[in-house]
């Protein structure tokens, strides 16, 4: 599109697309989440962006049931998982023995089963929610009730070395103390809402978090609390003891102020959020948020994410990990003994490596990872929610396991280099492959997959996409991945002159190393690029451009861009309308615009052509043009003629007549002063000033004396010619 010479439009505006033609560009993907946005199958992710084979993953039991949220495994391997769902019309409780069998053991009166215990004698204790009992289920499945605490929630049993069990509970946040007969009662109020999770240390100190205070308590055998920590959270949903004695605790959702110091009579609050705490052979699990009294886990109501904390044997408190999406549910330990974190709701399970790294172990496909359990010979047992299923985790790694970017859109028709990657084999390999496309998803219109030894072989397209696969090696060690890098090389596109035009005669650009001497006042705003000036039209937009009064000066603008985003230079030429040849003005130039002075070309119609390079940023073999002209333009710096001056009298008047013709513009205005006086506008015959040419004729009252008269006639270029006439 090229625009006539006095059309108003936008200020000069440089396109800044996204690549750069001539220089390699490279797509790197070097962390956590860059590997997230993709496909991860089998792969466990550091939180440094380190990737290894994940722990070998089997599914035992798909339970039939919405939601999994406790399990425990007796001295014989026998493996207990409980449960229910908001619908259902008994909570359950299943039996996976040492060989893999299952089973559904029980069917207890309740809607879910929320916490698991077993004591020495291999004996399995349920609890179910709400206003739910614990009951002594059998070796034949059926269920006693051993104990009632009277309470809404049951969140966690823990039995005591001396076979004491231990019940925490909601919505008094009471923990009860039940002997071996059944009979029990309160062993320490908590002054909080809930109890929400609970665990026993070496000492069978009982370790209880609660909500919605956030706290973290020790409760002495002697039934006598201390707190040892307050989470900048509400709901302390998991807590863990550790082989040497620290405590590790989850806390979730949002704190409101008054949650601090809320008295211990307040109105029941809302559910607390799902999870699951504990080790050894009980874990406790909870659910998230929700009215009561639904059941069932309502996680995408607790916000800020999860907050776990490590509380040292002499009890100091520091915070080891977070997350802003991520609900912890629960924890436990593998046989390393790192802390694993079950999470929802994308169904993750995280171990903390060190109080700096951690690593996303697994993806599983339910949404929730509701408990946790550290298992015998090394092996560890999920439970999950929506839907429920038990799996085993390891021991082992996955023996290959495999990795599925995103699709890079390079932005424009690209030719690709060496797809290479930083690892560390252990003795196992990896395997790159690539295909490319030209539509932003990958799909079966793409190229098929090709793999790589050095550089890319898939066609040059718009978009990439690659597949890295880990195997192991005969000793069953992972290789490590760092980081991936692919090159590849935009293809140079020429530029792209959309706009030339030139601007008013007698006024330039200002210039930072020019000062002219004129008034503040004489300058003029030009309207964006592309938008016609009316007589309305405002100087006030922000995409303006003012130019400075300076006679006989003419300049000229251009918009021009580059999909690859090059760095542009400019050559400016001009030549007459009548010409043949192009003379330059201005060469090399980074500017989108020029004044020059026009008084050194001779009066006439000009056209400009303006020629973008993007040689700066290209190999000169590779470097592109484009060019534009403008609409002709007039560069006139004639004064107008004025002819025939004359003045005759008759009587007491004086009339004056003269002829004014211009050769190249409409005349603009025409004035006159009588012995010296202001220049007082005259009006043509015609009374419009539309022509080159205009007949004039003033009447004056004669006075006594010499009368001079002075005529001015102005084109519209701002051309003067004056003369004068004189009455005796």
């Amino acid at each position: 599109m090229i625009k006539g010479s006095f059309l108003f439009i936008s200020a000069i505006a440089a396109i800044v697309p996204a690549a750069h033609a001539g220089e390699t560009k490279n797509w790197v993907l070097d962390s956590r989440a860059d590997y997230e946005k993709g496909t991860v199958k089998k792969l466990s992710l550091r939180s440094d962006g380190r990737v290894s084979l994940a722990p070998v993953l089997k599914e035992l039991l798909d339970a039939s049931t919405p939601y999994l949220w406790a399990v425990a495994q007796d001295s014989k391997g026998n493996l207990f998982a409980g449960g229910g769902g908001p619908n259902n019309t008994t909570a359950k409780l299943f039996q996976i023995d040492a060989n893999g069998k299952s089973k559904t053991l029980a069917e207890l009166d309740g809607l879910e089963i929320h916490a698991i215990a077993i004591d020495k004698k291999d004996q399995v204790y349920a609890a179910t929610s709400p206003d739910g009992k614990i009951y002594r289920v059998g070796a034949n499945g059926k269920p006693t009730v051993f104990y009632d605490p009277k309470a809404k929630y049951i969140w966690a049993m823990a039995f005591a070395s001396n076979g004491d069990l231990f019940v925490a509970t909601g919505d008094k946040g009471e923990i009860h103390r039940v002997t071996a007969s059944g009979t029990g009662s309160v062993f320490f109020r908590t002054d909080e809402t809930h109890a929400r999770s609970m665990t026993m240390d070496g000492a069978d100190n009982l370790i209880v978090g609660t909500e919605p205070g956030g706290l973290i308590i020790r409760v002495s055998k002697a039934g006598e609390g201390f707190v040892l920590h307050q989470a900048a959270k509400r709901e302390v949903t998991a807590v863990a003891v550790d082989k040497n004695g620290a405590i590790y605790a989850a806390a979730v959702g949002g704190k409101p102020s008054a949650a601090v110091s809320a008295p211990i009579n307040l109105p029941p609050p809302p559910v607390p959020a799902q999870a699951a705490s504990g080790g050894g052979t009980m874990v406790v699990v909870g659910r998230a948020a929700a009215p009561p009294p639904t059941l069932s886990p309502a996680p995408q109501s607790v916000s800020g994410g999860s907050e776990v904390y490590r509380i040292e044997a002499d009890g100091y408190p520091k915070r080891i990990w977070s997350d802003a999406n991520d609900i912890v549910y629960a924890i436990a330990f593998d046989a390393e003994g790192h802390a694993l974190l079950a999470t929802g709701n994308k169904g993750n399970v995280h171990r903390i490596d060190s109080d700096l790294l951690s690593t996303r172990l697994l993806n599983l496909a339910p949404t929730q990872v509701t408990g946790l359990l550290s298992g015998t010979g090394g092996k560890l047992y999920a439970i999950t929610g929506n839907i429920g299923v038990v799996y085993q985790l390891g021991p082992g790694q996955e023996k290959e396991g495999s990795f599925e970017s995103g699709a890079l859109d390079a932005s424009m028709f690209s030719s690709w280099g060496r797809l290479s990657h930083k690892s560390s084999l252990n003795g196992g390999r990896i395997k790159m492959e690539t295909r490319t496309g030209n539509l932003d998803r990958p799909q079966k219109n793409w190229s098929p997959w090709a793999e790589v030894t050095d550089r890319i072989a898939s066609p040059a397209s718009r978009f990439l996409q690659y597949r890295i696969t880990l195997a192991s090696g005969p000793s069953g060690s992972s290789p490590e991945l760092t980081s991936v890098e692919a090159a590849y090389l935009p293809k140079n596109i020429a530029p792209v002159v959309s706009v030339v035009e030139a601007t008013p005669l007698n006024y330039r650009f200002p210039a930072a190393t020019i000062t002219l001497n004129v008034p503040q006042s004489s300058s003029l705003a030009l309207p964006p690029i592309g938008q016609a000036r009316t007589s309305s039209s405002s100087s006030s937009s922000d995409s303006s451009v003012t130019l400075n009064y300076a006679k006989g000066y003419v300049g000229a603008r251009w918009k021009a861009s580059d999909d690859n985003g090059d760095t542009l230079l400019f050559k400016v030429e001009i030549r007459g309308v009548a010409e043949t040849e192009w003379k330059p003005l201005r060469d090399k130039s980074k500017d989108r615009f020029l004044s020059w002075d026009s008084t050194a070309f001779p009066d006439g119609e000009y056209v400009l052509r303006v020629t973008a390079t993007d040689a700066p940023s290209n190999p000169p073999a590779q470097a592109l043009t484009a060019s534009a002209v403008s609409d002709p333009f007039l560069i006139d710096n004639t004064p107008p003629r004025i002819a025939g001056l004359r003045a005759s009298q008759s009587g007491a008047k004086v009339e004056v007549r003269w002829k004014a013709t211009d050769g190249l513009s409409t005349l603009d205005k025409a004035e006159f002063s009588v012995n010296g006086s202001d220049w007082t506008v005259v009006e043509p015959t015609t009374r419009l000033s539309d022509s080159k040419e205009h007949d004039y004729v003033l009447s004056l009252d004669k006075a006594a004396g010499e009368l001079t008269v002075a005529v001015r006639v102005t084109d519209e270029n701002d051309n003067v010619a004056v003369e004068k006439v004189v009455v005796r």
